[in-house]
């Protein structure tokens, strides 16, 4: 008898900066098993989707600008088979009441681009913006 491990499907949130990207992990569920920072560089990628593979298996990530400090990182998570969705950045009254925030904008990315909140955009491989080709 073979024993099959069904691992959750993990939606993945991050707010891009020029030297970190904050990260945030969402269950099936809406559930928040994790938030945390990244160098912007390539072994942080490489570390951010290894960081979302604990907790299940990455399948969508929203990535906030990335058409900027994003690039790099969409590129990255694109190649590694992980959907891309760009994500606009969190809603302005939210951002009134609560504050500008790495963590809270990135748990927004993420449910953004939740199967439940559709409010991104796919990404092209590139890291380009589809509105400018560039």
């Amino acid at each position: 008898m073979t024993i099959v491990e069904d691992r959750p499907v993990i939606t993945g949130g991050v707010d891009t900066h020029a030297g970190v990207h904050v990260a945030a992990a969402l269950d099936p569920i809406g559930g928040l098993p994790g938030v945390r920072e990244f160098p912007a560089i390539a072994a942080g990628y490489a570390d951010l989707l290894e960081w979302l593979d604990e907790f299940g298996s990455a399948a969508l990530v929203g990535i906030e600008g990335t058409g900027s400090y994003g690039a790099g990182l969409a590129r990255y998570m694109a190649g590694a088979g992980v959907r891309v969705v760009e994500v606009d950045r969190a809603d302005r009254q939210d951002r009134h009441r609560q504050g500008k925030s790495g963590p809270l904008d990135a748990v927004s990315a993420a449910r953004a681009a939740s199967p439940a909140g559709h409010r991104g955009r796919r990404r092209a491989a590139t890291g380009r913006s589809r509105r400018s080709g560039r």
